[in-house]
């Protein structure tokens, strides 16, 4: 009996793939639940565009870079300004608030780090608030002196990291979708 040719890598893993995928599908609610919620009714008619629902390559990376943005430069409300930002300019809503999960309980200490390292490397001097009152309260004072020393190389690195991850998620889409 003639023996086959040995089975790729890619060649074992479809079938798997199509058994996650089936199951996702079935777990993940369609667009018609989600919007059926009676809470979205003040914004249904702008995420009623099935373009912002569709898996297309160009909408599920413009989806990844505004999740990616919004989750790494909000440290508060990612999910709600990425879907905002995904229904603007016309990315995959659902991507898009999945994305904003990439600061997590977990990830938040090393990414704030990485941000004031590159912020205070980008960000020339140290600040310093010479504000009368505002030492007067006592803690307020330290608190608002600890913001202004460290806030500014805190917020330039996270607006760098959210920028260039947004920029590296949209091109890793492109790259990555298979054209047919």
């Amino acid at each position: 009996m003639p023996r086959s040719a040995p089975r790729t890598f890619t060649q074992t893993l479809k079938p798997r793939t199509r058994v996650i995928g089936r199951r996702l599908r079935r777990q993940v609610p369609s667009k018609d639940t989600i919007l059926a919620q009676p809470w979205l009714r003040p914004v249904r008619p702008y995420l009623s565009d099935d373009r912002l629902w569709a898996l297309e390559r160009h909408s599920v990376a413009k989806g990844v870079a505004m999740g990616l943005f919004m989750g790494l430069l909000l440290p508060v409300a990612q999910f709600l300004f990425a879907v905002v930002g995904a229904t603007v300019i016309r990315g995959h809503v659902a991507i898009s608030a999945a994305c904003t999960l990439v600061t997590n309980p977990l990830t938040v200490p090393p990414i704030y780090w990485a941000a004031y390292e590159i912020g205070d490397w980008l960000v020339p001097g140290p600040f310093t608030l010479d504000l009368a009152p505002a030492q007067a309260i006592g803690w307020l004072g330290t608190a608002a002196t600890w913001l202004v020393t460290h806030g500014m190389p805190l917020m330039t690195g996270l607006f760098v990291l959210a920028v260039a991850a947004s920029v590296l998620g949209f091109v890793a889409v492109h790259m990555l979708w298979k054209r047919r």
